[in-house]
């Protein structure tokens, strides 16, 4: 059985060796819920890799967005480079979700972007399950949605051997009957081609194909092939073909649920009808029958999500197949910033069900529809054997759970001190933090400001432009590959201040930030909570000169909470960089390659080689480089996507000036 082997130059420091110690303990007492409150900067990430490696089993990291999973993802890939590190998050990336307004009386179809490459991360997430233990998946919210039945995916897969007999037309029915469609011509993801007695099939879950060669009704060779030039790369003795997609079910199972939706809609409809509602009675009856010719012609109608229970054989109200059905009972889980994800999955439910809810009562969907929902926390909760939950505020929820234990990782093995926070009047605040901004910037340091309202930062940045003060602002209508662009160019010091709203909190590691300014931090509410003021002061606390300004003209209990939580803890980190005679330093992270890789083809050409270029060169150039960007975009490159495209940019801006 294969083990975990951590890879990492470093070796635990501070107060990691303390906190792996109680983790491991707890985990071998069988302790379903422990708490580590890591502050920033502690190396968290780190410690929880010290556990995987200790115990052997298949681990489930939940993080509360899609920006934070693949920063996990990047970073537990490079600690456990041997083992499979895999992602599984929503592979949306645009999502209408149908919905009825009753005042309006509009009805809004579904309307979804599937992302084809996020589609095969999370088919390679699953089948490694099957395949072997040391796997850990890093996953989104989107984990506690409703997935196909694993036994069903499990029992459908294909295991192929050199010298097994098959028959060849048999082979080809059974790759179609779990969602691989044929195509001759070109070999896409979820495909397979026939050319005589070769068979080559792209798995939905692969970059690399699968020849099958067949003589006589016996597999003679399996190889991996590369899908661009045909050339083999390995011999298999055996090859596992999953299905293409995780809703997959035998015809039979169709068959019946036709038979059981059928039965369902005469009964929904004589409901409806007996209550006067006999608009609602005929549209449910007209939309439902319309998908059940569907089903009966192709096995498949639009909105088939909403018939999940009759396909996965569950009972009315039991909570649907997810992914942690597709783990073992034995297996970790890691809940980063659980105290923004645990209320995540809390809230799910609600709006679900509010949506959907309308959607029946109004006669769009039948009653069953509501089955096909978000797992509520008390389902979830019956799904952990055994997590750790992971914050630098964590919430009364997992202290809670935790039987009030929570185990703390204060001292950073930097030596680096939490910031001092002080508290300054709002009135004249935009002058002082002025001062301050240019006291930071002549240090050639960077600072954070956060505002309340989107407005307030946008004129505030115009505001410091005009002043003479390079700055930016960031917030939710930035799109993902314009915000990490930002924030690269704040690193690189391509501007100074970074003028934000609740962005500014979890996930972003900038040692060059040395202010944090708080602007209205007396206005209590969710932004100006105790744990989102805490959050935005860790911003500052990766730089030996770290300090945070709260400007307010009271201190709120929120405030005070802060203040008092963070002088406790420079207390302890101050004893023990004194004990062990720690100097502390200014963490020296370089900007890393997700940030400045740029592609070859880009690597390759300067201003004056694109300005010496034929037409016909450039607009390939060109071509090749906004593949390139578009391909990095899909796996949530966004940092290597940005530069790619600046680097256009730049290309098309000096050839204008070298004409």
């Amino acid at each position: 059985m294969a083990k975990f082997k951590l890879v990492s130059d470093y070796s635990p420091q501070g107060d990691q060796p303390n906190a792996i110690k109680q983790l491991i303990a707890g985990v071998e007492q069988k302790r379903r819920f422990q708490t580590l409150l890591g502050v920033t900067g502690s190396g968290k990430t780190y410690t929880v890799a010290n556990i995987i490696e200790h115990f052997n089993m298949p681990v489930l990291v939940m993080s509360p967005n899609k920006t934070l999973a693949a920063q996990l993802y990047g970073e537990f890939k490079q600690f456990f480079p041997s083992n499979a590190v895999e992602f599984f998050i929503s592979y949306y990336d645009y999502y209408q979700p149908e919905a009825y307004l009753p005042h309006s009386d509009i009805y809004i179809e579904k309307q979804t972007e599937v992302n084809e490459e996020i589609d095969k991360l999370r088919l390679r997430a699953t089948s490694s399950l099957f395949e072997r233990s040391d796997v850990i998946i890093v996953a989104s919210v989107s984990s506690i949605y409703g997935l196909g039945s694993p036994e069903e995916y499990k029992a459908q897969f294909l295991l192929l051997e050199v010298n097994q007999e098959i028959n060849r037309r048999e082979l080809l029915n059974q790759l179609i009957d779990i969602q691989y469609n044929r195509n001759d011509f070109e070999l896409v993801r979820g495909s397979f081609r026939v050319r005589g007695d070769v068979i080559e099939i792209h798995p939905a879950y692969d970059d690399y194909g699968l020849r099958i060669e067949v003589s006589w009704d016996t597999i003679e060779r399996i190889t991996r092939v590369n899908l661009l030039t045909g050339e083999i790369l390995t011999e298999l003795r055996r090859a596992a073909i999953y299905p293409s997609k995780h809703f997959i079910t035998s015809p039979l199972r169709i068959e019946e649920a036709i038979k059981d939706i059928g039965e369902e809609l005469t009964i929904r409809v004589e409901e409806l009808k007996s209550k006067g509602n006999i608009v609602e009675a005929m549209r449910l009856e007209q939309r439902t029958r319309f998908d059940l010719e569907m089903l009966t012609e192709t096995g498949y109608c639009t909105g088939i999500e909403n018939y999940s229970r009759y396909f996965s054989g569950k009972n009315p109200g039991e909570p649907p197949w997810t992914l942690f059905d597709f783990f073992p009972d034995d297996f970790l889980l890691i809940m980063d910033e659980s105290h923004v994800g645990i209320p995540q999955i809390r809230g799910m439910i609600g709006g679900d069900r509010s949506r959907k809810g309308v959607l029946v009562e109004h006669g769009f969907r039948l009653p069953s529809a509501l089955d096909n929902r978000p797992l509520t926390l008390e389902e979830w909760e019956t799904k952990v054997s055994c997590a750790i939950c992971v914050s630098a505020t964590p919430a009364d929820y997992e202290i809670e759970k935790s039987d009030s234990v929570v185990i703390e990782q204060i001292i950073r093995p930097t030596g680096l001190l939490d910031p001092p926070i002080s508290v300054r009047p709002t009135k004249g605040q935009i002058d002082d933090l002025m001062e301050e901004i240019r006291v930071t910037v002549a240090k050639q340091e960077r600072v954070l400001v956060t505002a309340l309202t989107k407005r307030m930062a946008e004129d505030l940045t115009e505001y410091l432009c005009q002043a003479g003060i390079r700055a930016r602002y960031l917030h939710s209508e930035i799109s993902s590959l314009d915000r990490v662009a930002i924030i690269r160019d704040l690193r690189l010091a391509e501007f100074d201040v970074l003028v934000g709203i609740n962005l500014l909190r979890e996930g972003l590691d900038l040692p060059e930030v040395s202010l944090v300014a708080v602007l209205d931090a007396d206005k209590e509410g969710f932004l100006r909570s105790e744990r989102s003021l805490m959050q935005v002061a860790g911003r500052a606390a990766r730089n030996v000169d770290g300090n945070v300004i709260y400007y307010a003209d009271k201190v709120t209990d929120s405030m005070s909470a802060v203040m008092k939580e963070t002088k406790r803890r420079r207390a302890i980190q101050m004893a023990n960089n004194a004990k062990y005679g720690i100097i502390p330093k200014t963490i020296k992270k370089g900007i890393d390659s997700a940030f400045t890789d740029e592609s070859d083809e880009s690597k390759k050409i300067e201003k004056d080689d694109y300005i010496k270029m034929g037409r016909k060169e450039r607009q390939q150039l060109l071509k090749r480089l906004t593949q390139e960007m578009l391909r990095a975009a899909k796996t949530l490159e966004f940092e290597k996507a940005a530069i790619i495209r600046d680097k256009i940019n730049v290309m098309k801006d000096n050839f204008r000036q070298g004409n």
